[in-house]
């Protein structure tokens, strides 16, 4: 029995993208002012980033929340659908987009890795008569770094881009939805845990959440020399870039102190390369070959459960979790534990298996998540 909970514990992370850019046109507000959703500037996305079947798309830089709890930037892109808004404006619908890294090259309102399943995925939502609105996170594109996968930031980044949207875009609805697959439905269920009261005057309804790393801080204090190669897609170059965002997050740890010189170059790297190029850097290195003590002391444990462990409690809008059955990058029983303990707790989440891998789950998806979302909007 305890090598099957090691086993289910010891099953990991993430993958997915999107996509937009810059030329920060004419600030919308005051320098001083950088209080939750303040837009900065808006400006023209390259037309890489653009999205068929749009009336109008725009990239916003705004004030959120840092990882240190400090205000901080994030940028992010506004799609407008086709067709004349709803009485009360198009419902909107805020993305978290999946794993591209952690330097600013990375950033999706920079144009990163628009693939067919970003625009196909948006598209689909876009079509049904909503608006979106994609954060990038804190530190992709814009100043400081970004902390992968910390929860809190993250969430509250996803939140405060439907303020930004909304105080430059008459035509948006104060009621809306957060959805996100991967890295993003981890940062989804942060935003769903506190939406209602980080942001009262707008009108949450609830959330969607596939792909979503959950139970990590489970996973890590197993970390150490000669932990073994579990077989998952890109699960070395996720460990790097968790190990780099708790050295933003947690200058005071001494996170150095648990790296090889292997682990130590190849977090270096993560600080600039997207997932594809460290991927390919990471080679064979595993994360056994990483770490040069093991993870499992109290102060680490609690750092650790700090910045990555999702709320099972707590929630008090509708949320749904989807989970592909065969996804090598996050593996199911990570999403199916964090469904269980929602279910435990008495919280409101609906939960469905689907039988693909951690790309097509999100596509397979889309008729459940798109009767929930109408039903959350009442259409």
């Amino acid at each position: 029995m305890h090598r099957v909970r090691r086993w289910i514990v010891a099953a990991v992370p993430l993958g997915l993208a999107f996509a937009v850019v810059v030329a920060p046109v004419p600030a919308v507000a005051q320098e001083a002012d950088t209080g939750p959703g303040v837009v900065v500037s808006r400006g023209a996305l390259a037309p890489i980033a653009e999205l068929p079947d749009t009336a109008d798309s725009y990239r916003l830089v705004y004030w959120t929340e840092g990882p240190t709890g400090t205000p901080a930037r994030s940028a992010g892109a506004v799609y407008l659908p086709e067709g004349t808004p709803p009485p009360g404006g198009w419902p909107v619908m805020s993305w978290a987009h999946g794993t591209t890294g952690v330097g600013d090259d990375c950033a999706p309102s920079s144009g990163y890795d628009v693939t067919p399943l970003t625009r196909d995925y948006i598209s689909a939502w876009l079509a049904q008569g909503y608006a979106v609105v994609a954060t990038d996170y804190v530190g992709l594109g814009t100043e400081g770094e970004h902390a992968y996968l910390h929860g809190r930031s993250e969430g509250r980044a996803v939140i405060d881009m439907v303020r930004a949207a909304r105080a430059v875009t008459p035509s948006l609805s104060k009621s809306w939805v957060a959805f996100g697959h991967s890295q993003g439905g981890h940062a989804v269920m942060f935003a769903a845990h506190e939406a209602t009261s980080y942001a009262p005057e707008l009108d949450y309804r609830g959330a969607v959440a596939t792909g979503t790393p959950a139970n990590l801080e489970q996973l890590f204090p197993f970390g150490g020399p000669g932990f073994p190669n579990l077989g998952l897609n890109g699960l070395t170059a996720f460990a790097a870039y968790v190990i780099d965002g708790l050295k933003v997050a947690r200058p005071d740890l001494p996170i150095d102190d648990y790296l090889t010189p292997a682990g130590r170059e190849l977090v270096k790297a993560s600080e600039t390369m997207c997932f594809v190029p460290l991927l390919k850097h990471a080679g064979t290195l595993g994360v056994g070959e990483m770490l040069s003590r093991p993870l499992d002391n109290e102060q680490v444990r609690s750092a650790l459960r700090d910045y990555l462990a999702v709320p099972t409690t707590g929630y008090d809008r509708p949320v749904f979790v989807g989970h592909g059955l065969t996804d090598q990058t996050v593996p199911f029983p990570l999403g199916a534990k964090l469904a269980l303990d929602l279910q435990v707790a008495g919280q409101p989440v609906t939960f469905r298996p689907y039988p693909g891998n951690h790309g097509d789950s999100v596509f397979q998806a889309l008729p459940d998540t798109s009767t929930f979302v109408r039903s959350l909007f009442g259409r």
